[in-house]
């Protein structure tokens, strides 16, 4: 199964809250094969400026690494297709660029999101994509 996900899982598995176990869970899966996990660029960026708010450059600098060598596929570039769906997930659904993007390519992607963002609900209850809601 393809999953894709959104910062705030990475920052729940970084902090070891709520959800730590599922995101350890996908990257053991990932890491044999079982599953595929993608993050972009957009959300990589997310997670390293909380690194660096949260503690310090060099911190964060150590996760950047971290995630540039795990299971995780980077998706470095947004597609065209990507842009005209970001742009509509955001004049359509009440959200920051950053998810519009991170909407769009879970949709172009036929991935699971993989989230606790409560702001993604509309989307997933309007059937745009499926939601792994971290507990």
């Amino acid at each position: 199964m393809d999953y894709i996900f959104d910062a705030c899982a990475l920052i729940a598995f970084l902090n070891d809250e709520a959800g730590a176990d599922t995101v350890a869970k996908l990257l053991t899966q990932a890491r044999t094969g079982t599953d595929r996990l993608f993050m972009s660029n957009i959300q990589i960026l997310e997670v390293y400026y909380d690194r660096i708010y949260v503690k310090n450059r060099e911190y964060a600098d150590t996760v950047l690494e971290y995630l540039y060598t795990s299971p995780v596929i980077v998706l470095p570039e947004i597609s065209r297709d990507v842009i005209r769906e970001a742009g509509r997930f955001k004049t359509s659904y009440s959200m920051s660029l950053a998810d519009s993007i991170l909407c769009a390519t879970v949709k172009s992607l036929g991935a699971t999101l993989v989230t606790k963002d409560d702001e993604l609900k509309a989307p997933e209850q309007a059937g745009e994509f499926t939601v792994l809601w971290l507990k």
